[in-house]
């Protein structure tokens, strides 16, 4: 995931990758995944694993790559939870209104914090998860108005 907001900075210092002969700290983490779905005529759907990236990095990475601007959805782990994430609920909170999904369902690492900040600012979007919910986003059919 490219890494361009200026408040998303990866992991903290305790995130340690081995390099073979030594621990070094590792902000990156590779290994992070996400799903993207473009809903026709409705805009992108992204389902985050954790969220390692930022999930403001993310959703940009998303819409650079489809070249879709419109955020439907996003589901899953932002990864806001925790002193060390804290700080940037704020500028995330405030990058997620301006793109104004119709959905929006934080998930496990997001954090209580981060859960009621974001509830409050996108109340018609926001949505508590729980196990075995459904969702259905579908693209507009023929004669829909």
């Amino acid at each position: 995931m490219d890494r361009v907001t200026e408040f998303e900075h990866g992991m903290p210092q305790a995130h340690q990758a081995w390099e073979g002969n030594g621990w070094r700290h590792d902000p990156i983490v590779i290994d992070d995944q996400a799903l993207v779905i473009n809903v026709r005529g409705r805009g992108l759907v992204i389902i985050t694993g954790c969220g390692h990236a930022g999930v403001v990095n993310i959703i940009r990475h998303a819409m650079r790559l489809t070249g879709v601007s419109k955020l439907l959805a996003l589901i899953g782990g932002f990864r806001l939870g925790g002193p060390a994430f804290e700080p940037v609920i704020g500028p995330t909170v405030a990058a997620l209104t301006e793109l104004a999904p119709e959905l929006i369902v934080p998930g496990h690492c997001t954090g209580w914090r981060a859960q009621h900040t974001l509830a409050a600012a996108l109340p018609d979007a926001w949505v508590q998860t729980s196990v075995g919910t459904t969702y259905t986003l579908g693209a507009p059919q023929p004669g829909d108005a």
